[in-house]
């Protein structure tokens, strides 16, 4: 799958870099047209590769215009992440800006829409009659894929916004009369989707990253889930039981059926290492004379799950149910965008402010060459782990490093760990930002091992593959559709399957599954940090979780003060309902 991505990767390219006509004139005197231009199964499958080619594009915040986009997709401006101080006002934690002219906004709609164009291309292609598949099988596969990514697609954009158009086959000339659908019949159409698709797709492959049954099964697992709360926000509360009750049903095909498990163990490339030992540099310099001292880190099987060469299922990884493809090899050959940007948009940045006093680097020692784009909020530094839940293998210093320690030789902390109220030093003028420079890094965001460093790679990106779906975020659908559906002690019997293998300390009972669903949630931030799209997951359960949260967890109070106003879906691009004047598209509540 790497390599065909990389491959798709190029196609991509020379598509956008040449002239259409061009491209369309292989022999100038023949014309082709959509219904010729396909003649093979090859070409049938480049597409499909570009599917999962920009999906992974949205994840890896390499593209330029699109980055904003899967930063904000990610949870940029929610309750976990936020900007650094002196980035408010230009970001998404900015709410005067979060309307519908909103470019980042706009962006994110736009991409999903290519997204569904490019899989109703597939399945067009697909069926065409001059393709000759070498069997039924294989055809079907190739439209169950388009299907998928179509669905796919959908359950985002009706997370986030609500009821949208629905395009069920390839359009090749405009349409400015689109009807916009209800958000009941948006996620039908997903599910839908799904549903038909289900039985054509294999349980397991041989390549990483393509779509299997327990793909489909899992967004079941959501799509249902959604489609509940939305019609008990319509009133119907009869249909809404049926609908987590095939949630949860959706989810046990996931969970129980025998192909999946969590992993408990250590694992993979580097389980034989019980010491993970980061050297210290003077000053930063990498030089060995300049090698100072080392930190010294115990890791365990839940840092294994983030390590290079671990992710896939093909990898001995039984909780990785979807992960999307990056290769070294791949990016230094002629496909840029595999790598994940990792370091650099999430990683700190130590050394700005008055921290430069302690510590200067740009290398392992704080997590790499970091520029600290998007933050995380006190919600996940501190918050969700106080008091009795504390004790948990995803809070230990493996999992997320607290201590750093001052290379600088006039610090009076040299070689020793400096304290965090030293680095936020809040008696500082800039103390925002040192808070917006500093904090705890995830090994999901940096290694101790940066590839590439020999070839001249700066320790910006992570080069392994990542996880779109993992098997303990379909647990906590799960967890979150038995409690909708009443069964809050089967609805911590599911949290618990995630703290037991965590380690934890205290376990969870049906008097913690709060009404406001703020376990599920916490739960969800100490497992899936830096992992799911956060903001889908506030929007999805609406009423006012999403505004709630955001303003009792976001870093500062000038950004809190912009949050007016009272939502639950994302506004509708203005550019889209002006250029759809064939038929009025509704504005979302509050956003006229």
């Amino acid at each position: 799958m790497k390599n065909k991505i990389v491959l798709g990767g190029l196609m991509i390219s020379l598509l956008l870099s040449c002239n259409d006509n061009e491209f369309l004139r292989e022999d100038p005197k023949t014309f082709y047209t959509l219904d010729n231009v396909f003649t093979t199964p090859a070409q049938v499958e480049q597409s499909i590769v570009s599917l999962y080619y920009y999906e992974r594009y949205l994840e890896n915040f390499i593209g330029g215009s699109i980055r904003n986009a899967g930063l904000f997709w990610k949870g940029d401006g929610s309750d976990v992440l936020e900007r650094v101080y002196s980035s408010m006002g230009s970001s998404m934690d900015n709410y005067v800006a979060f309307n519908p002219q909103n470019s980042t906004i706009s962006s994110l709609w736009d991409y999903f829409y290519m997204i569904i164009s490019k899989a109703n291309l597939v399945i067009y292609a697909a069926n065409l009659p001059q393709i000759s598949w070498s069997s039924d099988a294989e055809k079907k596969y190739a439209i169950a894929q388009g299907r998928f990514f179509k669905a796919w697609a959908y359950s985002n954009l009706v997370e986030l916004w609500g009821g949208v158009p629905v395009v069920t086959e390839y359009l090749d000339a405009p349409k400015l009369d689109f009807k916009r659908e209800t958000a009941v019949a948006t996620y039908q159409y997903a599910i839908d989707e799904l549903l038909a698709i289900e039985n054509d797709l294999p349980i397991t492959v041989a390549e990483g990253g393509k779509i299997v049954k327990g793909v489909a099964h899992h967004f079941l697992c959501e799509l249902y889930l959604g489609l509940g709360i939305q019609l008990e926000e319509d009133g119907n509360a009869a249909e809404a039981q049926t609908a987590y009750a095939n949630s949860i049903s959706y989810g046990n095909k996931v969970i129980d059926g025998g192909v999946y498990s969590l992993m408990t163990s250590r694992f993979g490339t580097r389980k034989n290492e019980s010491v993970v030992t980061i050297d210290v540099y003077k000053k930063g310099v990498f030089k060995t004379s300049e090698k100072v001292d080392t930190i010294r880190l115990i890791p365990n099987h839940y840092w294994d799950l983030f390590q290079e060469g671990n992710q896939n299922y093909q990898e001995g990884n039984k909780e990785c149910i979807w992960a999307i493809q990056v290769d070294y090899g791949a990016f230094t050959a002629e496909d840029k965008q595999s790598v994940l940007a990792y370091a650099r948009y999430y990683g700190p940045d130590m050394a700005s402010g008055t921290n430069n006093i302690h510590i200067i680097s740009m290398l392992e020692e704080i997590a790499g060459r970091g520029i600290a784009t998007n933050l995380p909020t006190s919600y996940w530094r501190d918050i969700i782990w106080e008091g009795k839940w504390r004790t948990d293998i995803r809070n230990s210093e493996s999992v997320i490093r607290r201590r750093f320690k001052a290379n600088v030789p006039t610090s009076p902390y040299y070689l020793q760990v400096v304290p965090w109220s030293v680095l936020y030093n809040y008696e500082s003028a800039i103390w925002q930002r040192n808070v917006g420079y500093c904090y705890p890094v995830s090994c999901k965001i940096a290694t101790d091992k940066f590839t590439g460093v020999a070839d001249g790679q700066n320790r910006s990106n992570l080069f392994r593959d990542d996880y779109i779906v993992r098997l303990p975020e379909t647990i906590l659908l799960r967890a979150e559709a038995k409690q909708r559906k009443g069964d809050k002690a089967g609805a911590a019997a599911d949290v618990n399957l995630l703290r037991n293998r965590a380690n934890c300390s205290y376990l969870v009972t049906a008097a913690d599954m709060d009404d406001d669903f703020n376990l599920i949630l916490d739960e969800r931030c100490r497992e899936l940090m830096y992992e799911e799209q956060r903001w889908n997951t506030l929007l999805r359960m609406r009423e006012t979780i999403a505004v709630d949260r955001i303003k009792k967890y976001m870093m500062w109070d000038e950004n809190r003060a912009t949050l007016t106003r009272t939502f639950n879906m994302l506004p509708i691009p203005q550019s889209v309902i002006d250029a759809n004047y064939g038929n009025k598209i509704e504005q979302n509540p509050g956003w006229d």
